[in-house]
Formats: C-alpha cells, structure tokens, sequence
C-alpha cells in the first residue's frame, strides 16, 4: 500500500511540469527549416491554439540560437511581399492563429550557427495572458511546409 502512495505521488509529481504548460495555450506542429548554406537568419512555425474565452497575443519569443528574436509577418507592399516586424501575433478566443511560411512567423536574426536538418532547438513564447511557454523545435529540411494544410487564420 505504501509503495502504491510512494508510485502515486511521484507520477503526479513528474506530471505536473507538463500540467503547467498546458494551459489555454497550445502549440502544435512547431517546426524551423534547416539554413540554406551559411544563412545569418532562420524562422520557426507553429500553430497555436487558445481554449480560452479570451483573445491573447502573443508579445514576444525567446531562444539562444541567435542574437535577436523577433515577430514577423508577411505584408505585400504594393508588387512585393516583404517581412515586417510587428508587435504582437494575435491568437483569438477559442481560435488558432498558424504562423506559416508566408505570414505570421519568429524570425532569429544572426544565428550562432547554422540550423541542421535533425537538429532541435528550445523556444519560449511570451503571451500576454497566458504567460510563457516552452517548447522543442525541430529543425526539418531547407523548404519545409506544415504538414497539415491551414485553416483559417
């Protein structure tokens, strides 16, 4: 009986860092394309998913790959399509917000070294109401594409 209580705490214990993450943010399908050549910048993509009753944003991200993080969006500037910082990435009250290839993404300017194909690396977002999030991001081929088609958003 001891040795079950013993097993039982400690299983709700390991749990609980997991249980702290999953609050009602929730990232899925995070993935960063490997450098082409001796590329200075890379980019991750996610989706993110907001079970709450209340729109969130997301304020900033956080990884040690490289010098700067920022936000990003794709905007088209009369004939061309350009990368912008922006301030914030909205997620909506129970929505999903997809930062894709062409459109929302984090941006790392002046990596450390290049991103191999295999290779993972830790990321931490930064909401406005939800609080911080720490995830692994895998890093697959050069021209990687979500592997689900979008959504919406």
């Amino acid at each position: 009986m001891f040795a079950r209580l013993i097993t039982a705490a400690l299983v709700t214990f390991l749990a609980l860092p997991a249980l702290a993450q999953q609050g009602p943010i929730t990232v899925e399908g995070a993935f960063a394309r490997a450098s082409a050549g001796n590329a200075k910048n890379g980019a991750a993509f996610m989706i993110l998913t907001n079970t709450s009753p209340q729109a969130d944003r997301l304020l900033a991200a956080k990884a040690g790959i490289s010098r700067t993080v920022e936000l990003h969006n794709v905007v088209k500037k009369g004939e061309v399509m350009a990368m912008t910082p922006v301030e914030a990435i909205p997620v909506p009250a129970q929505g999903k917000t997809e930062l894709k290839p062409g459109s929302y993404h984090v941006m790392f300017m002046d990596l450390a070294d290049p991103l191999k194909e295999g290779s993972s690396f830790p990321l931490t977002l930064q909401f406005e109401k939800a609080g911080t999030v720490t995830i692994q991001v895998p890093v697959h081929g050069v021209g990687a594409m979500p592997a689900a088609p979008s959504k919406g958003h």
